[in-house]
């Protein structure tokens, strides 16, 4: 049939823009960390950014319905695979993001690893920020979720309805946010400090993230077009946060976060402390 190959290319394509853009954004940013005088928090280069993301959540709304017919057919190979990958991918986001980015922190500060500290930290942040942007257009934008009924229009959306019902909490999908935020922000992080290993962590990273966003899709939690603005709000905001905390190394946050020590009580046990510098 003509019309599943057209839509079996148009989500490849998609999907790999989805991919590609954010990737070779996050070495161009990270590239920029360690000029913190002339940096700024938003460029021409964001702008462009922004507009993929744009473009590609618009292009979504035609086909959404189509898109999610397609990936919920059991005949076809891959969403087979997705029958039995889709729970794992989407715990491994959420909420494993909240437990490996704090743990990858403790390990830093506990074994004296600047790196590791700072790319927890990070990376917990950008998910924080994330999600917090989402939670709030969720609520806004009120679009019913694919679940809700067989006939549920992708074109539903009631403001303010998402702050009273979570099946009106739609657009954008939240575990994409996440997935997205911690993969930019671990790519910079690792750029900034490992630019050997980029090129290995990127793909990886970004790859799983689109995973988790077509995990959710098969799930029927979410349309594409929730999925792509997921995608745009997780990687600016893992950006954004990477490359703030570097302009501004002495920001609140992580002069509290980053300063933050454990050290033995003698009893087995631990003592929480903070570095706070002298003037």
């Amino acid at each position: 049939m003509i019309f599943p190959v057209r839509l079996r290319r148009t989500m490849c394509a998609c999907l790999l823009g989805a991919v590609a853009a954010p990737a070779l954004h996050a070495q161009v940013a990270a590239q920029t960390d360690t000029s913190r005088k002339a940096q700024t928090l938003f460029t021409a280069q964001d702008a462009f950014l922004a507009a993929g993301f744009a473009g590609l959540t618009v292009a979504m709304f035609p086909i959404d319905r189509h898109v999610a017919n397609h990936l919920r057919d059991q005949t076809t190979p891959a969403n087979r695979f997705f029958d039995h990958a889709a729970t794992g991918v989407e715990v491994i986001t959420s909420p494993g993001a909240f437990l490996i980015g704090p743990a990858l922190y403790v390990y830093g500060r506990v074994a004296d690893h600047p790196g590791v500290q700072d790319l927890g930290w990070h990376g917990t942040e950008a998910a924080l920020v994330g999600s917090g942007v989402t939670g709030l257009l969720k609520g806004l934008l009120g679009r019913a979720r694919p679940f809700v009924s067989t006939d549920t229009n992708p074109s539903d959306f009631k403001l303010l309805k998402g702050f009273s019902t979570s099946n009106r909490q739609s657009f954008p999908s939240g575990h994409t946010t996440t997935a997205f935020a911690v993969a930019s922000s671990v790519t910079s992080e690792v750029h900034r400090m490992w630019p050997q290993y980029t090129w290995y962590v990127g793909p990886v990273l970004y790859g799983g993230a689109t995973l988790v966003g077509l995990s959710r899709m098969y799930h029927n939690q979410h349309w594409a077009s929730d999925v792509a603005l997921g995608a745009g709000v997780g990687t600016f905001a893992g950006l954004k946060v990477v490359r703030y905390s570097h302009a501004h190394p002495d920001n609140f946050i992580d002069r509290v976060i980053l300063r933050t020590s454990i050290m033995p009580d003698g009893r087995g046990g631990g003592v929480l402390s903070w570095t706070v510098p002298i003037p």
